[in-house]
């Protein structure tokens, strides 16, 4: 039981409770101690009822069935891998910009969710997030079932079709992928990239209560596209040199 606390303590803080909440809510429906239409989003509760709670449960639970028990499994271990990489990774030391990514592609989340009628928020919003770390390491060769391999920014793509080819499914994996789309666009391709304004910045506010670690690791914007602005004139920061951030992390490593 020691090793166990000491493993979920060394887990990153938002990692932690995402991954505590997600295993709690499924495991309160699964035993009854919460009803589950009681969790899910639905439309006619949240706007009409003001049941403003559904939002957020919605992303946390998940119902599990015999059917279902292997699909949780597999979500969990993308968000305890793909959420913590990111945040001991491109946002070490900022904690705010990380809680705002989290709260951006969760409120994209909802409202897809409301216009088109999906009840749970859990796989599209572990695909976004997996999305967006497969985007800023998409040249990183990742090992996916039977053996293939291939690159990180395919990943999302391949799990998209796996699921719809085995199951007949693979709408919530494309929510998730258009919404983690979404926000790598605003705030990583469009300004850097193709040298447009910031679109998305994390508010003031939330650096209040989340305000970065000047000793983090990591500052930069991992591997995010390259700038075609022209090269500043005496260096600026870090003296327009690329960095070499590691060979990254193989899907299903140990």
């Amino acid at each position: 039981m020691s090793d166990l606390g000491d493993w979920f303590k060394g887990i990153p803080f938002f990692t932690r409770w995402w991954l505590a909440l997600t295993v709690g809510f499924t495991l309160f429906g699964r035993f009854g101690i919460f009803k589950s239409h009681q969790l899910v989003l639905l439309y006619e509760p949240f706007i009409k009822q003001f049941q403003i709670w559904r939002p957020v449960t919605a992303l946390f639970y998940y119902p599990l069935t015999p059917y279902t028990g292997f699909t949780f499994l597999i979500n969990c271990y993308f968000l305890y891998n793909y959420s913590q990489r990111l945040e001991r990774g491109m946002f070490d030391g900022r904690p705010g910009d990380y809680f705002f990514m989290l709260l951006f592609n969760w409120a994209c989340c909802v409202i897809v969710g409301l216009i088109a009628d999906i009840p749970l928020l859990m796989i599209p919003m572990v695909l976004s997030v997996l999305y967006v770390w497969c985007q800023l390491n998409k040249d990183v060769i990742v090992n996916f079932w039977f053996g293939t391999q291939f690159k990180a920014m395919y990943l999302p793509w391949v799990l998209f079709a796996f699921n719809f080819i085995i199951s007949g499914g693979g709408i919530l994996e494309l929510v998730g992928i258009l919404v983690g789309h979404l926000y790598f666009f605003l705030m990583f391709k469009y300004p850097l990239e193709l040298g447009g304004p910031a679109l998305l910045s994390t508010p003031s506010i939330i650096y209040s209560f989340f305000p970065s670690d000047p000793r983090g690791g990591i500052h930069g914007f991992g591997q995010a596209p390259a700038s075609r602005r022209p090269a500043n004139d005496g260096g600026g920061r870090g003296g327009g040199g690329r960095h070499n951030w590691g060979r990254g992390h193989v899907l299903g490593d140990n």
